[in-house]
């Protein structure tokens, strides 16, 4: 069986979100399957601009074949585009306008796809709101699996999204959460899908004590891993956290890894760290009481099955039906809707130990049970089964 994984960036160096969630799955399906991956010469997700080498090249033993991106975005146009059409009466055709801004547009992406169809028994899209899936999908729709990233912002609404998401053989969904909003969008039921996700794996020992020698952090802290930005909740995670400190007087501190495109507190508590290799990341969350995941917006949260398969409980914005969820399936951590329970949960985890102790063991098991890579390959070979078998 030879698989086509279609994303819009695609790199070691790309170190989160889709992108990375598709360059695990095409790495590990390569031991069943012929894989290559179809992608576009961007690295920065803010414009697109080209500029990774068109062609193919090798990666970790697969073949990328990388294809320029027509013009990069301008933010501003596609500022305004996008408030038009999630906030004000539209046509139809503003929202492929929005569509074309949003990107990444390479013509020569979907030529291939359309010249080589016969290449390939299936196309695995990743991330429906982008235009390689919304074209590549009626390109090649009997041939196509959504896997849609899809989370519950406005975007979901956009009425051209509801005819592309009938047009797949089938979908790849990452939670039940992600599959019950796009069926109630798009009354597609009788799409075949499988709730899949992703898997992780956890380095065979992690040191707190080498993250706090090597970062100066001392006592206890709470971690935040991923993107600092406003629909990942940040803002409202620094306010509560400040309040928290000045109402209870804890000492707790905030550590936060990843990259930032928001000013960060000037409060000595709160230690932002930017990007930092796997090893630390690790190391940092072998020796925190706990993951603080305030986004809004997930459509399942690789950091949380990290913090799970670490053993450690997880606070999580109820706000977002995937992580309280996951929070629900698992037992592995608490959830917040406003300040009071915030407060109330992080007073709670930091004071018992055992209650975090037994969250991190639940967290754990949901994790062994659902999110090994063995249990990731092996549902989606049991979709491809399935799909052949019809």
């Amino acid at each position: 069986m030879k698989l086509a994984f279609v994303v819009q960036r695609y790199g070691l160096d790309i170190s989160g979100g889709a992108e990375l969630h598709c360059r695990w799955v095409a790495e590990h399906m390569a031991r069943y399957a012929d894989v290559e991956v179809l992608t576009t010469r961007a690295e920065d997700y803010i414009t697109w601009k080209n500029r990774y080498p068109a062609g193919p090249q090798t990666i970790n033993g697969l073949t990328v074949r990388r294809f320029s991106v027509v013009r990069p975005r301008r933010p501003e146009r596609f500022g305004r585009l996008q408030e038009k059409v999630l906030h004000h009466e539209h046509r139809e055709k503003d929202e492929l306008r929005w569509l074309d801004e949003e990107g990444p547009r390479s013509r020569s992406l979907l030529r291939y796809i359309r010249r080589n169809e016969a290449a390939y028994d299936y196309f695995i899209f990743f991330s429906y709101r982008y235009y390689h899936s919304y074209w590549g999908v009626r390109t090649v729709p009997r041939k196509a699996l959504l896997v849609p990233t899809a989370e519950r912002d406005p975007v979901i609404g956009l009425r051209l999204f509801k005819p592309l998401f009938r047009m797949p053989r089938a979908f790849i969904f990452n939670s039940c959460e992600e599959r019950d909003m796009i069926r109630t969008v798009s009354r597609n039921d009788d799409v075949p899908g499988a709730v899949v996700g992703v898997g992780t794996e956890t380095p065979a020992s992690a040191s707190a004590e080498r993250f706090r020698a090597r970062h100066g952090v001392e006592g206890d802290y709470l971690i935040y891993i991923g993107r600092v930005d406003q629909n990942k909740g940040c803002p409202e995670l620094f306010d509560f956290f400040l309040r928290y400190k000045q109402d209870t007087g804890s000492p707790v501190k905030l550590v936060m890894i990843g990259g930032s495109v928001l000013p960060i507190p000037g409060h000595p508590d709160i230690r932002y760290l930017g990007i930092l290799p796997e090893e630390d990341k690790f190391d940092a969350l072998a020796g925190a009481r706990l993951l603080v995941m305030p986004s809004f917006y997930e459509s399942l949260s690789m950091v949380t099955l990290e913090a799970w398969a670490m053993g450690q409980p997880v606070l999580a914005n109820a706000r977002c039906d995937v992580l309280k969820g996951q929070c629900l399936r698992s037992n592995g951590g608490l959830y917040y809707g406003d300040y009071r329970e915030f407060r109330e949960a992080l007073s709670l985890l930091l004071a018992s130990a055992g209650l975090r102790e037994a969250l991190g063991r639940n967290g754990l098991a949901y994790y062994q049970a659902n999110y090994t890579w063995q249990a990731i390959e092996n549902k989606y070979l049991g979709l491809l089964g399935e799909l052949e078998g019809k």
